[in-house]
């Protein structure tokens, strides 16, 4: 109890020298929760699963978390008995401890197409070593040692439409390899653009942006500059302009990405664009070392990878920020959330948290695409994660910028909490204009091109034609990247109508193939003038 609030005043403290120091903007809206004051361990990967449980971890090498392993289990070779790892189930706020036992510092993955979370690499023993884990009430992690031909750290990890992952990068890794492998003589290929935007002491390439394009092609973004990539022959198709001031976004300058929602239209999505958001100016990072914590970047830079002559268009965020994370929400907002407006990423080397969330409306025009959120009170930044939850609320936790746990005299001490905020969609003010999803039941299959008949619940008056369906893939998220992350704004054969008092029905057309929706599980959403439904499951097929 002593301990718990000492780390309160500490973390008030902190709060009131950051109103100080950093300019407000006005909020509008978004609320914010404690869920725990402590999971035992400092969230630096989270993955939703298909059960809406969230399975996270953070390093074996942290030292002794504070929570234990059950049974009295202790990890080989080892005095350590505490868990790096954890199962948070979001329906009853309970945690179990898991026993991960190599090094998963600063790896990757991705959920499989059967609901199974595939996660690669680390550090040291963990290097090589492919590990999965298929949820239930007693499942624990399977490790498979040299299941990756190179050393992964600070890799990045994509589901194929062929159902595999494909894994790009890492600390002086300069190629991509697939999992699982085809055969055992399957080898890593060569990606000379990883070579290219690797700056001499300074790796501002790792944990690339990668996303999959429509054409199947993957966008691939490191430092300032962007290809298009064949990985089936690795042929670069297009070479994308340098995002412009030739700043760098990638680790450890850390800006983010995401991929904008996909709007699929008579089976085909006419515009895809990606969008990169702050970061840290060049030598920031080498200044960081030397004490000097340089602002961060108050720039995103958006491009719309489909044009024959795609350029940057570059918006200003009301909030600088280097560390933060971008999740799409159900509506196609995008959110930006944790991070730190002086500094890089890196051990003591961020500075000025940003508590103050901001929601970037891709759909409106240029100036007026930002809104500031209501803060929270913790900060957030490295090693700090954030993704969406069923219900529409974001997940949002660790933060510990030191090499072990430390929880007191430091200016921000690990935090082993987590919190959930709920954008201004789920205010209690919206509740009338918040559908409910009747059918189909949740966990229901769908199949590429066909249609869905959806049927749900409004109890306030409905607007048939600001109704939409959405589907967002759940996404890996470790340092300010959210992997796999995507969300698709299905085609509506007409507006909803009405089947009875409070019941509505409206039909949608299935994605059309793989491109533009690897099969696997995804949420599924009814939005009403923007505010959504809570998901339901569905599993592409």
């Amino acid at each position: 109890m002593t301990l718990s609030i000492s780390i309160f005043y500490h973390h008030l403290l902190i709060f009131l020298v950051i109103l100080f120091h950093v300019p407000t903007c006005p909020a509008v809206g978004g609320s914010w929760s404690v869920l725990r004051s402590s999971i035992g361990i400092s969230a630096m990967h989270m993955q939703l699963l298909p059960n809406d449980r969230v399975i996270v971890f953070d390093r074996t090498d942290f030292g002794v978390s504070n929570i234990s392993l059950p049974k009295g289990k202790c990890r080989p070779n080892s005095t350590d008995c505490s868990a790096h790892s954890v199962e948070y189930d979001v329906a009853s706020n309970s945690i179990r401890p898991l026993m991960v036992l190599t090094n998963v510092w600063c790896s990757s993955g991705s959920l499989m197409r059967d609901g199974r979370l595939v996660q690669t690499g680390g550090w040291a023993d963990g290097y090589r070593v492919v590990r999965t884990y298929n949820s239930c009430d007693s499942c624990d992690w399977q490790e498979i040692r040299n299941g990756l031909n190179q050393a992964r750290w600070y890799a990045t990890n994509h589901i194929l439409p062929n159902g595999r992952q494909i894994i790009i990068g890492g600390r002086q890794a300069f190629d991509y390899e697939f999992y699982p492998k085809m055969s055992a003589t399957e080898r890593a290929t060569n990606l000379p653009f990883l070579v290219q935007t690797n700056e001499r002491n300074i790796e501002n390439n790792l944990y690339p942006f990668v996303f999959l394009n429509t054409d199947g092609n993957l966008f691939i973004f490191a430092n300032n500059r962007a290809i298009l990539l064949n990985y089936n022959n690795n042929q670069v198709i297009r070479t994308y302009p340098t995002m412009p001031g030739g700043q760098p976004r990638s680790y450890p300058s850390t800006g983010s990405a995401v991929l904008l929602p996909l709007q699929i239209k008579q089976g085909k999505v006419d515009s895809v664009q990606v969008l990169v958001c702050g970061g840290a100016p060049r030598g920031a990072f080498v200044n960081a070392n030397k004490g000097k914590f340089d602002g961060a970047l108050n720039d995103c830079g958006r491009i719309k990878i489909s044009d024959t002559n795609p350029q940057w268009i570059m918006e200003t965020m009301p909030l600088a920020r280097v560390m933060g994370d971008m999740l799409l929400l159900p509506n196609g907002h995008v959110l930006i959330i944790n991070g730190a407006s002086a500094g890089v990423a890196g051990w003591e080397l961020g500075r000025k948290p940003v508590l103050s969330p901001v929601t970037y409306r891709p759909d409106n025009k240029v100036g007026s695409r930002f809104e500031v959120e209501n803060p929270s009170t913790r900060p957030r930044v490295y090693h700090s994660t954030a993704i969406l939850l069923q219900d529409g609320r974001v997940l949002v936790g660790g933060s510990n910028p030191h090499d072990k746990y430390v929880f007191r005299n430091v200016l921000y001490p690990t935090d082993i909490s987590l919190e959930a905020f709920s954008p201004s969609y789920m205010n209690s003010s919206s509740s009338s204009q918040r559908p409910r999803i009747l059918s189909p039941q949740t966990r229901s299959t769908i199949s590429y091109g066909k249609q869905v008949s959806i049927k749900f619940t409004l109890s306030g008056r409905v607007d048939p034609k600001s109704v939409y369906v959405t589907m967002v893939a759940p996404s890996f998220n470790t340092h300010s990247f959210s992997m796999n992350q995507r969300l698709l704004v299905l085609d509506s054969t007409n507006s909803a109508k009405a089947v009875g008092k409070v019941d509505y029905k409206v039909i949608v057309m299935a994605p059309p193939s793989g491109n533009i929706a690897p099969a696997g599980n995804y949420l599924l959403f009814v939005i009403h003038k923007e505010i959504p439904s809570p998901g339901i499951w569905v599993h592409m097929q």
